[in-house]
């Protein structure tokens, strides 16, 4: 499974790592690079006091849950 992984600011201050995870495990690492940039847009617009530092993608890690 491939996860969306970012790292997101509060504009007071504070940031941490966000992982989103694609349902499908059919989305490759390649896929999730190349389609990214839309996912994060989206969340940042859903989550207004939030700002995405950076992102990349990963594969998921084994025995933790993603947001």
């Amino acid at each position: 499974m491939t996860e969306l992984v970012l790292i997101a600011c509060l504009l007071s201050g504070g940031c941490k790592e966000i992982r989103l995870s694609y349902d499908s495990q059919e989305v490759s690492v390649t896929a999730c690079t190349m389609y990214g940039q839309a996912e994060v847009a989206r969340w940042q617009t859903q989550h207004q006091g939030w700002r995405v530092h950076s992102w990349r993608c990963d594969r998921a890690r084994l025995g933790e849950k993603a947001a």
